[in-house]
């Protein structure tokens, strides 16, 4: 061994020491970091921040991921989809021996075709919605959409409720009167639909437990958004409720007093929608809304046996 090892090895015990001996740094406690606070669900981002970008200036309500190339994809998926539709429910009811001559001129056969295609596309429609939201946002489909929550504030719950759901009768009331004062000589689509008890009975299901879900999705919760975002938050509601009201002219074609009721009634649904920042509320206005004008159809035809006429708005 030579010197140097000999030095090296006395010296290396001694700086051993002289770092053991240091004392080591204490942390200030003023300057300790806390874990980070649990986040709760409501605070969560509806979907992965990753996946798109949002205007964080926005109200949470209008921040979501889709825009307006998403709305006409919607568009023509309807499009399609009614049509598709439309020819297996015919195929169904030529196999359960209903003849196409009979669809074409039987209108009791017609309204029930269009009622259950009008059914299947609404499960069609709320179908590609979720799937969009899950697979392609990555998110929860009723929340993203705008399903949340009512926040009443000071106000009671049930008393919120009880008031949206009034607000609903009233609506209807309003548009009912104001309906009876346009006279119309022809008769109206959707009056094809009340020639028979079962098609009206049907009908009843459908504008009660279906139509207000899919509407209040499309509408407030898909089409509201980026309208509200584009146009600001009173041109949202305005473009909303007008496409609402135009896109079931359909129905009142040729009541021209009717269609133009129509649309105050979505402009009316989009802001409480705009209000309450939920569909929620639009919901419950709206099922109400066609509750009161089933169930004054129903009285006035004697439990659907005897249609006196007259245009009916949903």
């Amino acid at each position: 061994m030579s010197l140097d090892d000999n030095n090296q090895s006395h010296q290396a015990p001694e700086n051993s020491s002289e770092l053991r001996s240091e004392p080591l740094p204490t942390a200030d406690p003023s300057e300790v970091i806390e874990p980070p606070a649990a986040v709760s669900h409501s605070q969560r981002p509806f979907w992965p921040t990753h996946r798109a970008t949002v205007d964080p200036s926005l109200p949470e309500d209008l921040r979501v991921p889709w825009g307006w190339l998403d709305l006409l994809l919607l568009v023509i998926v309807a499009i399609a989809g009614t049509f598709v539709l439309s020819m297996f429910v015919v195929v169904g009811f030529m196999l359960s021996g209903v003849s196409f001559h009979q669809l074409q001129n039987s209108i009791s056969e017609k309204s029930l075709l269009l009622i259950i295609n009008q059914a299947l596309l609404s499960v069609v429609l709320l179908v590609y919605l979720g799937a969009q939201m899950r697979l392609r946002f990555g998110a929860p489909f009723w929340r993203t959409i705008g399903w949340r929550s009512l926040q009443t504030g000071q106000t009671p719950r049930a008393a919120a409720y009880v008031g949206l759901i009034l607000s609903g009768f009233l609506l209807a009331i309003l548009v009912s009167l104001g309906s009876s004062a346009f006279h119309t000589k022809t008769q109206l689509p959707i009056e094809q639909f009340f020639q028979d008890r079962l098609s009206a009975l049907l009908l009843m299901s459908l504008g009660v437990l279906v139509a207000p879900v899919l509407e209040e999705t499309v509408f407030r919760g898909y089409i509201y958004p980026v309208a509200a975002r584009s146009f600001g938050v009173t041109g949202g509601i305005l473009f909303t409720g007008t496409v609402f009201g135009l896109l079931h002219a359909s129905q009142l074609w040729g009541g021209w007093g009717q269609i133009a009721l129509l649309v105050v009634v979505g402009i009316v649904f989009t802001y409480a929608r705009a209000a309450t920042h939920t569909v929620v509320a639009s919901y419950l206005m709206h099922v109400s809304y066609n509750s009161f004008l089933f169930l004054a159809l129903a009285i006035g035809s004697h439990g659907f046996r005897h249609f006196p006429g007259g245009a009916i708005i949903f």
